[in-house]
């Protein structure tokens, strides 16, 4: 569905109003009717807010009912593709499309761990999460008592409603859901940006397996054309940045050993922070090479 300006979105009727917003909220369209009874908003801000106000104010046997809402995480309705449009898209950003049979075995484990303790499915933002650390929270979470694991829930569902609402309505502001990861080579041996660089990121999850997140080749500039990951969450995760150094001297026509000292240049890292901006340089010479954390 295309983006909705704030204004026209303050203008339309109800009907034009819940089918924009309907779905923000899964299947619970009282949580978008009662928004619509509070226009006009100033700000997404508001309107999001609003939004969980009414959540807030809500009984708990309505708030149950939105949790209960929600489907199993890398579960039988992923596999079926009985799933909304929303929650197919964001499992399979986190990879919960594509389980091996060991992984959705676990998965089903503690899916159903979960509703047998807590009477409700796990609820996470999972465009803020690897596969690692969903599986993580997973078990974190089962420790917890009944009332904090249900505030908690709310709360992810809020994460989940605000990245829908930031695709959805655009504003004179913007919500605070998303990251940045970004990378810049310099060549210090020829003092000048390496341009020309094969870059790849990847995801590592458990035994050292990877996902391969994005590829590709660095500017003039020394930079990527675009943030390895940008307009989203950098989801918390472990991760490796692989940079072709020799081919890039080979080409530069830089002497080389036969085979050269570095190769490809790995750099592994975490994000903690989804909201937060990463910057991971490399100042690389033909035998050395240095990185930090920038933002």
């Amino acid at each position: 569905m295309p983006t909705l300006s704030l204004d026209n979105l303050n203008a339309s009727d109800k009907a034009g109003f819940a089918a924009t917003l309907g779905d923000i909220y899964e299947n619970a369209p009282w949580v978008v009717e009662a928004a619509h009874r509070q226009r006009p908003f100033a700000t997404v801000q508001a309107l999001y807010q609003a939004m969980i106000s009414t959540v807030r104010a809500a009984s708990t046997d309505q708030q149950l009912a939105l949790i209960k809402g929600h489907p199993d995480l890398g579960g039988k309705a992923a596999r079926a593709g009985t799933m909304t449009k929303h929650s197919t898209a964001e499992q399979t950003s986190a990879g919960l499309d594509s389980l091996s049979d060991a992984e959705f075995e676990e998965f089903h484990r503690l899916n159903n761990a979960y509703r047998e303790k807590f009477g409700f499915p796990f609820i996470l933002c999972v465009r803020r999460h690897g596969k690692d650390s969903i599986l993580r929270q997973f078990k974190l979470r089962l420790a917890n008592p009944g009332a904090a694991e249900m505030e908690t829930a709310l709360e992810e569902i809020f994460r989940i409603a605000g990245l829908r609402l930031d695709q959805r309505v655009a504003g004179p502001d913007r919500l605070n859901v998303h990251g940045q990861l970004s990378t810049h080579v310099l060549d210090t041996h020829g003092g000048i940006p390496a341009a020309g660089m094969a870059i790849e990121l990847f995801e590592l999850v458990a035994d050292d397996a990877c996902r391969m997140i994005v590829s590709g080749v660095t500017n003039r500039d020394g930079r990527t054309e675009g943030p390895l990951i940008g307009g989203r969450p950098v989801p918390i995760a472990r991760y490796e940045l692989r940079f072709h150094v020799a081919d890039y001297f080979a080409r530069r026509g830089a002497p080389l050993a036969d085979p050269p000292f570095l190769d490809v240049v790995p750099i592994r890292f975490a994000i903690a922070e989804p909201e937060g901006h990463y910057h991971i340089p490399l100042l690389v010479t033909p035998w050395s090479y240095c990185t930090y954390r920038g933002g």
